[in-house]
């Protein structure tokens, strides 16, 4: 049997209105997660980011997860620090990829993922770092530079264009 539409899991209150940059925060009396039922060490990240006074949220599966009652596998952040900013709050971080930055902060074996929530800060198409400034070696940048390298639109002879 169909519930009401007001009663369906996944519609939003008559009085909630939302927009496409409006994240939908549920307050604690709304739903069953518990700290205790959160890694530390994202707990730790949020704290942090939070006192190093940027916003910063439990996100994606890990969420769902919770509300399932199932244990996370791992957990995810959005902040609307740069990775940058993440960067030098963790002294524990690295920044990966090129056109959309991601932080990962380590823990031991546990990586907590921190994404910014930012869409037009990110650099235009063809201006994304050619290699990672945070490198453990040059050959892995060196790496990094030769897979930039075969993204320019002058190798798209080479590999054959679908077009022609």
């Amino acid at each position: 049997m169909l519930k009401p539409k007001e009663l369906t899991l996944n519609s939003p209150p008559a009085s909630f209105e939302a927009s496409a940059t409006t994240a939908r925060i549920i307050p604690r009396s709304e739903h069953s997660i518990s700290r205790s039922g959160i890694s530390p060490n994202a707990l730790r990240v949020l704290y942090r980011l939070r006192e190093g006074g940027f916003q910063a949220f439990l996100v994606g599966g890990c969420v769902r997860d919770l509300l399932l009652g199932i244990e996370p596998k791992d957990f995810d952040v959005a902040t609307d620090a740069l990775p940058e900013d993440v960067r030098k709050l963790f002294r524990n971080c690295r920044l990966i990829g090129r056109r959309f930055r991601l932080a990962h902060v380590y823990y031991g074996r546990d990586i907590i993922e921190v994404a910014t929530f930012r869409a037009a800060t990110a650099p235009p198409p063809g201006q994304e770092a050619l290699s990672d400034p945070d490198a453990e070696d040059e050959e892995e940048s060196l790496i990094e530079r030769e897979d930039a390298e075969l993204t320019e639109p002058a190798d798209a002879e080479v590999f054959g264009d679908a077009d022609t």
